[in-house]
C-alpha cells in the first residue's frame, strides 16, 4: 500500500522532484486532513500498520465521496462499512474502480492483492440469516490482506454439517464464528480446535433473543474460551483476527 510520509516528501524536495511549495501543501494534510465534517486520519497506517476504515452509517453520500476522494488522493485503499444499496450504487458510479458488496454492505477500493496475514482466517456462520454479518467480516478480512475462506450454515441445529468440515477448520489460524439465536456455535467450534475463536453474536432470533443479547451473553459465558465482539460487529471481529494473523 502506498503511503505519503514526511521523509518521502523531504527526499522528493532534496532531489528536486517537487518544489518547497508543493511539499508544504502535502505536509499540511499530515497527520490528518480537515474536511470540516470529517478529519481524515492519513497517519493511521503509520501508527497501527492498518488503514483507517470509514463507518458509513449516518454519513451522507456527499460526505462519503469527500472522505474517499481525500483518501484516494493519498494513494490509500478504501473500505467503507454499513453502506446501504442506494449509497453503494452512488459510490460505485462516482468511483468506478470500487466495488460494492451488497450482502456485506461494504464498499471497497483496493489497488493490490498482497497477502499480509500468516495463515488462513475462516469465517463461519451458524445460519443463512447470519450471513450479512459474516460477509462484513469476510470482506474486511480480505481488505486487510488475509487469505480468507467461508463456511456457512453449519449451526448446532444440524451439527453434522460442521463436523463434515473438520479439515477446513483445522487449516485455519483464526476462526470467526457468527451466530444468532442462543449463540452456541462459537463454544462448539472452540471446543474442537486449538486456535483463537472469535464469536460474533447477531441480532437474529425470536422474541426472547432480545435482538442478539441472548447470543451475546451465551458467548460471554462460554466454557470453551471464546473472544467475543459486540452484536453484529463483523468488522471488529475481522480487524482483531487480522492482528492475530499478523503475529
Amino acid at each position: 500500500m502506498r503511503e505519503t510520509t514526511i521523509l518521502a516528501i523531504l527526499e522528493a524536495v532534496r532531489n528536486g522532484a517537487i518544489s518547497v511549495d508543493e511539499a508544504l501543501k502535502k505536509l499540511r494534510d499530515l497527520p490528518y486532513e480537515d474536511l470540516f465534517h470529517t478529519k481524515v486520519d492519513h497517519h493511521r497506517s503509520l501508527r497501527k500498520n492498518m488503514p483507517e476504515v470509514i463507518y458509513g452509517e449516518g454519513k451522507t453520500k456527499e460526505q462519503l465521496k469527500d472522505i474517499i476522494s481525500a483518501m484516494r488522493q493519498k494513494g490509500l485503499n478504501v473500505l467503507a462499512t454499513r453502506i446501504y444499496s442506494d449509497v453503494g450504487k452512488a459510490l460505485t458510479e462516482h468511483f468506478p474502480e470500487g466495488k460494492y458488496f451488497s450482502e456485506a454492505r461494504c464498499f471497497m477500493i483496493k489497488d493490490d492483492n498482497e497477502i499480509l496475514g500468516k495463515g488462513l482466517i475462516l469465517v463461519v456462520s451458524a445460519g443463512t440469516s447470519d450471513i450479512s454479518v459474516a460477509e462484513e467480516a469476510y470482506v474486511t478480512s480480505i481488505f486487510f490482506g488475509n487469505e480468507t475462506e467461508r463456511l456457512y450454515d453449519v449451526g448446532v441445529a444440524g451439527i453434522h454439517r460442521l463436523f463434515e468440515n473438520m479439515e477446513l477448520l483445522r487449516r485455519a489460524k483464526v476462526i470467526i464464528v457468527v451466530a444468532g439465536m442462543e449463540g452456541a456455535l462459537p463454544s462448539v467450534v472452540a471446543g474442537i480446535v486449538g486456535v483463537p475463536v472469535i464469536g460474533v453474536p447477531t441480532s437474529v432470533g425470536y422474541g426472547a433473543s432480545f435482538h442478539g443479547l441472548s447470543a451475546l451473553l451465551g458467548m460471554l459465558n462460554s466454557c470453551s474460551t471464546v473472544a467475543v465482539f459486540n452484536i453484529d460487529n463483523g468488522f471488529g471481529a475481522a480487524y482483531f483476527a487480522t492482528l492475530i494473523n499478523r503475529l
